[in-house]
């Protein structure tokens, strides 16, 4: 009788077994419509939540107004357009990383601060890029007089400007060395990077006495603070200082002393 009993309960088993697991049913594929609105919101929320991203955007603005009174070529247009993206996008991905690396971890770990720090670092890169794609392009299509008198005093000007980086580099080492944070070529109570961002802005002013080529390089010193901010080598008071640093001695070199030293 028990016998009987146990080889019912183990067919029994074996028809559980035996029963197909029920599937489940096949993720609903999104259209290309759904999948615009999403890519769409996901740039509207970074827009909204990232500081960072807003400051990029409004940039951006700007540099499509500078370049279009600049009157650039198709070819320069589309480097410049290429280069924006590469620095929206990067933006993106670091913002991305950031919210997934604080979905997963809380608690600091050496992996996430990879992750991190490598996502900053691709931004940093796009950002300088940026910066020089934008200067060459200034400077390309700065007016320069062709005079004879210019060309002249173009080389006691140049000679100006080479001795006023020497002499900022000096002043930059200077401040460096008095703070106790950072070190030479990283961080400090002054951002050097952003010293001579700020520094090139003001020399293109001088040679060129171009305004649009300046507020365009100008921008782009902007972006060079800015990146240094978001990588956290620097904190805002410390652009700051580098770029006050820059416009002084510039300034007072470029316009308060004779062009024949």
């Amino acid at each position: 009788m028990e016998a009987k009993t146990e080889d019912k309960a183990e067919k029994r088993n074996e028809s559980v077994v035996q029963q197909p697991e029920e599937s489940e049913p096949p993720a609903r594929r999104r259209g290309a419509v759904e999948s615009f609105k999403y890519a769409v919101d996901g740039i509207l929320d970074v827009f909204r939540t990232q500081k960072h991203m807003r400051f990029h955007f409004i940039t951006v603005v700007v540099v499509l107004l500078v370049a279009l009174m600049f009157n650039l070529t198709k070819r320069d247009m589309l480097i410049l357009l290429f280069t924006i993206s590469l620095v929206l996008m990067a933006e993106m991905f670091n913002s991305a990383i950031e919210a997934v690396v604080d979905l997963i971890t809380t608690t600091y770990h050496p992996l996430a601060k990879f992750a991190k720090d490598a996502a900053a670092g691709a931004v940093l890169i796009s950002t300088v890029t940026a910066v020089i794609v934008g200067v060459l392009l200034s400077a390309e299509y700065a007016n320069y007089s062709t005079s004879t008198t210019f060309e002249v005093k173009s080389q006691g000007m140049l000679t100006k400007v080479f001795m006023t980086g020497v002499l900022l580099i000096v002043v930059i080492t200077i401040v460096k060395f008095l703070g106790t944070r950072g070190k030479l070529l990283k961080g400090g109570i002054a951002s050097g990077h952003t010293a001579a961002g700020f520094f090139l802005a003001l020399a293109i002013l001088y040679l060129s006495k171009n305004s649009q080529a300046a507020i365009l390089a100008m921008i782009m010193a902007l972006l060079i603070a800015q990146s240094r901010v978001e990588a956290k080598i620097h904190s805002l008071q410390e652009v700051i200082t580098g770029a006050l640093i820059a416009l002084l001695v510039s300034a007072v070199v470029f316009w308060l002393t004779p062009v024949s030293w």
